[in-house]
């Protein structure tokens, strides 16, 4: 682990999930020729690793490719809740869309969750996997009200579940909701014995491999990649965050990342059991990660649109502060943060990526509850892939534009990027660049032009153009992750200008001065 000494005070240095620095992913090489299979999933997420196992059962050719590592993305940095409890969404899934449409919903849920019970039952995986309940609670009148409704909502969708009025924590609650039999695990130790079976199967699985563009073929329809390679495949599935080919469906559009925190917690006492959640703001996650005879407790919350937002190391403040509190402990063993997508009515996007490419499928917009949504599309993905009929397939299909609510969320999210937009161009930064100290980084104006600046521990300055290679928009510097993240469509940049998060595809430009630390003076015009 890294040196968890910090000049912020009790929080680790340096960002770094607890699921990814306790697992052995295995690794597998680039890309290095063209292939044909018979499906090419795109993303080494959950549903990447997921659709891939489930289509080699099916006796089908797959190739994964993954621009990055396997689990690196936000399936490494998630909660690891299985449940079908997504904070309040029953009572507006029915208003808007009926009660048929709302038990669909749940139900595609439920059967996820008990695929992954039934997975690690066949392959007998070590991952922690334990049934809970899982809880969501209110802190004020407002919100109670909106759990009754909710409850009234498992009551009319046969959902079991209970209202209760304490949680056994030191937090004053104003009601508690219930749901029954769900679970947790965790989830890297699940998805490296599905990624073993690919492999051993006869998978073939690509890392450093970044898709970049699809193409109708005579052969097929073929993914191309950054290094101009082409794996051709008769289905294309983008199983990526974003996906990486849009289609007709402008998906940039339709949906906003969402960025929240979490912490590992060392605890002096046992951990009670369950699943929390807070459903007034700023939310707050609870749950036990217990690994051998140490008491570990994922604390989370603190939830804002990408690129937006305060200081984002005041968020992972703000969870230590809630630690101490509600668990009397402030010994924080990793700190890190997710990025989550929602779309235009809070339901993934699963299946054609646009009307009449039936062989390109898309699966995301999952609003934080990817163990159950991400395992649900992989299994509509197969299901779509072999031609099988699926009753989930009208209430995820990404053509999909309710009038209510998606016209009014449409607009409100692009006036909301509109404004970005121009505030990014209009205004300049004051901050100077020799002003930055060691690990700072801040917009700076450097000759009349707005740049993003980051000093490094070491001294040397990285220097890059702060406009996202994605739609224009400048990003805004991420100071409790060290990256640069875009406030209009949530692409995030490391401090060099690499593409961490889609849907840029390409890294920021850097800046031709990067490495020349002496030319930051008072007399050089920077």
């Amino acid at each position: 682990m890294m040196d968890k000494s910090d000049k912020e005070g009790i929080l680790p240095k340096f960002p770094d999930s607890y699921w990814l620095e306790r697992s052995n992913i295995p690794q597998f090489s680039p890309l290095q020729e063209d292939i044909q299979v018979d499906a090419v999933i795109v993303g080494g997420g959950i549903t990447g690793i997921t659709a891939a196992y489930l289509l080699v059962k099916e006796g089908l050719k797959v190739a994964l490719l993954e621009g990055d590592r396997l689990m690196n993305g936000t399936t490494g940095h998630t909660t690891a809740k299985i449940t079908a409890q997504h904070n309040l969404i029953y009572d507006e899934l029915i208003r808007h869309f009926g009660e048929e449409a709302a038990k669909h919903y749940y139900e595609a849920n439920t059967d996820a969750l008990e695929f992954i019970a039934e997975t690690v039952k066949e392959h007998d995986i070590d991952c922690g996997f334990i049934r809970q309940e899982a809880y969501l609670y209110a802190t004020t009148t407002e919100y109670a009200n909106k759990l009754e409704k909710e409850y009234e909502a498992y009551q009319k969708l046969g959902i079991s579940g209970e209202l209760q009025n304490e949680i056994p924590f030191d937090q004053k609650v104003e009601n508690v909701l219930s749901m029954k039999n769900q679970a947790q695990y965790h989830p890297l130790q699940y998805l490296i014995k599905l990624v073993e079976t690919i492999d051993k199967s006869g998978g073939q699985i690509y890392e450093k491999t970044t898709a970049v563009n699809v193409e109708h073929t005579d052969k097929g329809t073929a993914v191309l990649t950054r290094g101009g390679l082409r794996v051709v495949g008769k289905h294309v599935l983008a199983c990526t965050h974003f996906p990486f080919y849009e289609g007709a469906g402008l998906y940039s559009t339709r949906m906003y990342a969402d960025r929240s925190y979490l912490m590992a917690v060392k605890t002096k006492q046992d951990y009670p059991g369950g699943m929390y959640l807070s459903v007034d703001q700023p939310s707050r996650s609870l749950r036990a990660a217990t690994a051998g005879k140490e008491n570990i407790v994922l604390v989370g919350g603190e939830s804002h649109k990408t690129g937006q937002g305060k200081d984002t190391l005041e968020y992972y403040k703000a969870l230590a502060s809630f630690s101490d509190e509600v668990l009397h402990s402030n010994d924080i063993l990793y700190r890190w943060s997710a990025q989550d997508l929602t779309t235009l009515d809070k339901i993934p996007y699963i299946g054609e990526v646009t009307a009449g490419q039936p062989n390109v499928l898309i699966a995301t917009g999952y609003r934080k509850w990817g163990m159950t949504s991400g395992t649900a599309a992989a299994r509509l993905l197969r299901d779509i892939v072999m031609d099988r009929q699926s009753p989930y397939r009208a209430l995820f299909a990404p053509s999909r534009f309710q009038a209510d609510p998606s016209a009014r969320k449409f607009v409100k999210e692009n006036i909301d990027v509109a404004k970005h937009l121009i505030k990014g161009k209009l205004t300049l930064p004051v901050q100077r660049i020799h002003d930055l100290s060691r690990d700072q980084g801040a917009a700076v104006t450097i000759k009349g032009k707005r740049k993003g600046a980051y000093r490094d521990e070491e001294g040397k300055m990285h220097v890059v153009d702060t406009t996202c290679t994605h739609m224009g928009c400048e990003v805004n510097w991420n100071h409790g992750d060290r990256t640069w993240d875009c406030p209009c469509h949530g692409s995030r940049f490391s401090f060099t200008g690499e593409v961490v998060e889609g849907p840029a595809e390409k890294p920021l430009q850097k800046d031709e001065h990067t490495f020349f630390d002496n030319i930051f003076s008072e007399d050089s015009g920077y």
